[in-house]
Formats: C-alpha cells, sequence, structure tokens
C-alpha cells in the first residue's frame, strides 16, 4: 500500500523507525545489565544476570531483524526481475545495465528520501556489535597465577563437601571415601571459581598397597591420601572410588586414576596423574593442608609452566 498511499508508507516508516529504536534500547539494556546486575557467587544473581543480557541481546538482534523484513514488505517495491544467466562475463553494455540497476534499486528502496529510517538504521546496526565487545572483555586479562594457586595452604583444615564441617582423621575409615573443600571456601568472594580448583578427595588405604615415593614421604596420614578431584582431562569431577581395585573413575571420558600409583593414569584421555594434596593432623585431631597443591590442579593450559 506505500506505493499508492502516503499515509500507507509514512506508517510504516513510523513503524520501522520504532522497531529500531527498540533494537538500539535492547543493546543499552544489555550493556547497563551487565554491569548493574552483582554477582555475589549465588544461582540467584546468575539467574537474574543470563535473563537480563538474554532479553537485551535478543530485543538487540530481533527488532534489526523485524525493521528489515518489515521495510522489505511495505516500502521497497516487490517487482519480480530475473536475467537469464549466462556463463562468460558481460558485455561493456551489459555491465552497465546492472549498475544501473544497482542504482535504480536504491532509488526505489526510498532510504535516499528517508534520512530518518537510514539514520535509525545506521545507529541500531552500529550498536548492535556492542554486546559482543563487552562480553569479550571478559577474555582477558591473562590469569597468571590464578589458575595454579588455591585456597590450600599450610594448615587449612580439609572439611566435608558442602557442610564445610572439619574432618577427624579417626573418623576416615579404612575404604572410605569424602568429598572435600577448605574450610575457608564460603568466605571467599567467588567460592564457586575457587571450589572448581580446590576440590579434593580423600580416601583411606592400607599404606602398604601404595607405591613408595621418596618424593612424598609424608604427604599422607596412615594411609590417607588427599588427591585433587578435577580431572586432568577436561577438568571434569572425578566422582567414583572403586574401593577394591583404589582406581579413581572420571566418568565424562572413563579417565582412569589408580591410587597405589599416586594416581597415575591407566586408561582414558587424560595425561596428567592426579595432583596430590600434602595432609597432617593439627593439635585437635583435625585433618589439615601442609602445603598448597605442589602443581597447578586441573586441565593443561599454555601458561602452565
Amino acid at each position: 500500500m506505500a506505493d499508492f498511499d502516503p499515509r500507507a508508507a509514512k506508517r510504516a516508516e513510523r513503524q520501522v523507525l520504532v522497531m529500531l529504536g527498540l533494537s538500539a534500547l535492547g543493546t543499552i539494556f544489555f550493556i547497563v545489565a551487565y554491569f548493574a546486575v552483582p554477582l555475589d557467587g549465588t544461582f540467584a544473581t546468575l539467574q537474574v544476570s543470563n535473563i537480563t543480557l538474554g532479553l537485551g541481546l535478543g530485543f538487540g538482534i530481533f527488532f534489526i531483524g523485524t525493521a528489515a523484513v518489515h521495510l522489505a514488505k511495505t516500502l521497497m517495491p516487490d517487482t519480480e526481475m530475473f536475467d537469464e544467466r549466462h556463463p562468460q562475463r558481460g558485455t561493456k553494455e551489459e555491465r552497465d545495465d546492472a549498475a544501473a540497476i544497482m542504482v535504480q534499486s536504491g532509488q526505489e528502496s526510498g532510504l535516499g528520501r528517508r534520512p530518518f529510517i537510514l539514520g535509525g538504521l545506521v545507529g541500531a546496526a552500529a550498536l548492535a556489535p556492542l554486546p559482543a565487545v563487552v562480553l569479550l572483555r571478559d577474555l582477558g586479562p591473562l590469569p597468571g597465577d590464578a589458575l595454579a594457586e588455591t585456597l590450600w595452604d599450610e594448615g587449612v583444615r580439609l572439611a566435608l563437601d558442602p557442610s564445610a564441617e572439619p574432618i577427624l582423621a579417626s573418623d576416615v575409615t579404612l575404604g572410605s571415601v569424602f568429598h572435600v573443600i577448605p574450610e575457608n571456601l564460603y568466605e571467599s568472594d567467588h567460592f564457586l571459581d575457587e571450589k572448581a580448583k580446590a576440590a579434593v578427595l580423600i580416601m583411606r588405604v592400607d599404606p602398604d598397597v601404595v607405591e613408595y615415593d621418596e618424593d612424598r614421604v609424608g604427604w599422607d596420614v596412615d594411609g590417607i591420601y588427599a588427591f585433587s578431584k578435577i580431572c586432568t582431562h577436561v577438568g571434569c569431577p572425578v566422582a567414583l572410588y572403586e574401593q577394591q581395585t583404589h582406581h579413581l573413575l572420571c566418568p565424562c571420558h572413563q579417565s582412569t586414576f589408580d591410587l597405589t600409583q599416586h594416581c597415575k593414569v591407566i586408561f582414558g584421555p587424560a595425561k596428567r596423574a592426579l595432583p596430590q594434596l600434602p595432609i597432617s593432623v593439627d593439635d585437635e585431631g583435625y585433618l589439615v593442608a601442609q602445603s598448597d597443591f605442589l602443581e597447578p590442579p586441573g586441565p593443561s593450559y599454555w601458561e602452565r609452566g
């Protein structure tokens, strides 16, 4: 109708402008929400952040698309044109005709006569890449020592996951297994990130079944061994312990680690043994760390060294 009714053309023009404006508002809302919604490590704030970012990004992209479709359907001519396709390059006259058709198409689109739509389209398209720029900002800076250092340190008590109750050495019976976190985990500002590095499994076995290693003398407490729970393949939790064989199994890709060989890989895609956490007992009988891991836990990365 816009080809015959100036009022319909104006109405369609306003509708396209509104859509482009909504796209710009969506992009701005995304950026504001990214900085305005605090992430305190809880799932509630994470959910609010995901919803607001998703709505902003969705509006920004969706309304650019709807504006383009509405512009094409209401303001651009819908006359079908076709030309036979030739395998050889066209003559100069044919190329001139093609260039004239392109110029004519631009004129018929009406964007030259509708500077507000052209300005709105440029503005919305210019803002659309900003969410990607904001998200790419999270790729830096380089992690430095953050991936190699955990909350484990001399004297930090081993605690049950998730209650954070400290563990008495006398409570760890032969054949038992405990899922362990540092006692001070929930005092961290980013405890989920810290847990992803510091999660540990402790098991008690007969010390005689474990291969003797001079470099690890004194790292266990009467057969209680502590190893990183984070698989050295892609970081899945190694949460399955086979009591009879003393094997730890990663359920993601079936990497298998032998506790009797200080969690050396005996099957699967993992290439490194699970890092061992040196432990001892404090004056009250609680299990404590002697230090942090002596090698970075989890999968390998370029700066591992």
